[in-house]
C-alpha cells in the first residue's frame, strides 16, 4: 500500500481503482442534481429510487440499481475520502470484478435481510404500516461489506486490532434500540468477512509497520 505523491501521483491512483471513481463520480453529480430540485419533489424523487418495502415490491432490480447512485445526506466530500481510504483500496487488491461483487453482494442482501427484518416488525405490531415505505438510500451497505472485507488485507497482528473496532462500529448499535439500517449495517459486515474465497491468492497481506518503515537500503 503505497501513498500517492504530487498529482501524477494522485491521478495514478485513481487510474488504478476506476471502478470506486467512477462510482464516485456518479454520486458527485447525483448530489448537485439533489440540491437543484425543490424540496417537495426531492422527497418524492428519493422515493421512487428507495429500497424500502413497497418499491422492492414494486420492482426490485430497478431500485436495487437506483438506490446506490444517490446519498441521502447530499453531502459528498465524506463519501471522497471514505471511498479513497476503503474502496479504492480493495479494488486495486482485489482487481474491478472481485471488488464490485463484494460491493453487490453486500448492497443487495443487506438491504433484502434488513428490509425482511422490518417487514417482520409490521406484522408483529412494532413498527407501523407506515415503515413500508420508508426511505432507504445510499452507499453505505456495501462500504461496510468493503470495509470488513478489508480485514484480510491487514497483516496480523494489526488485524487483531482492526477486526474488533470494526465489530464494535457496526455491531454497537444493535444493543440500543436498533433500526433497520443498524440490521442491514451489521449484516453487511458479516457479508464482507463471508467473501474471504474473493480474497485467496491476492497477494502478501499488508503491513502497516513496512510500510511506516519504508524501503531498506
Amino acid at each position: 500500500m503505497r501513498i500517492f505523491r504530487g498529482p501524477s501521483g494522485a491521478w495514478a491512483y485513481v487510474r488504478s481503482a476506476p471502478g470506486a471513481y467512477v462510482w464516485l463520480g456518479v454520486l458527485f453529480v447525483t448530489t448537485v442534481a439533489l440540491h437543484l430540485m425543490p424540496p417537495g419533489f426531492e422527497e418524492h424523487f428519493l422515493q421512487r429510487r428507495s429500497t424500502n418495502i413497497h418499491e422492492l415490491s414494486r420492482n426490485p432490480v430497478r431500485v436495487l440499481v437506483a438506490s446506490a447512485m444517490w446519498i441521502e445526506s447530499g453531502h459528498w466530500v465524506p463519501y471522497a475520502l471514505l471511498y479513497t481510504v476503503f474502496h479504492a483500496q480493495a479494488e486495486r487488491w482485489l482487481g474491478t470484478a472481485r471488488w464490485l461483487a463484494v460491493c453487490a453482494l453486500a448492497h443487495v442482501l443487506a438491504s433484502l435481510i434488513s428490509e425482511g427484518a422490518l417487514l417482520e416488525a409490521i406484522r408483529r405490531g412494532v413498527a407501523p404500516y407506515s415503515a413500508v415505505n420508508t426511505l432507504d438510500i445510499g452507499v453505505s451497505y456495501a462500504l461496510a461489506g468493503v470495509i470488513a472485507v478489508l480485514t484480510y488485507r491487514i497483516a496480523p497482528p494489526w488485524r487483531y486490532g482492526y477486526l474488533p473496532a470494526v465489530l464494535a462500529v457496526f455491531g454497537l448499535p444493535l444493543s440500543a434500540g436498533p433500526t433497520f439500517t443498524d440490521v442491514g449495517h451489521a449484516v453487511a459486515v458479516l457479508i464482507g468477512l463471508a467473501c474471504y474465497p474473493l480474497v485467496r491468492g491476492r497477494g502478501k497481506a499488508w503491513n502497516p509497520k513496512e510500510t511506516l518503515a519504508g524501503p531498506r537500503g
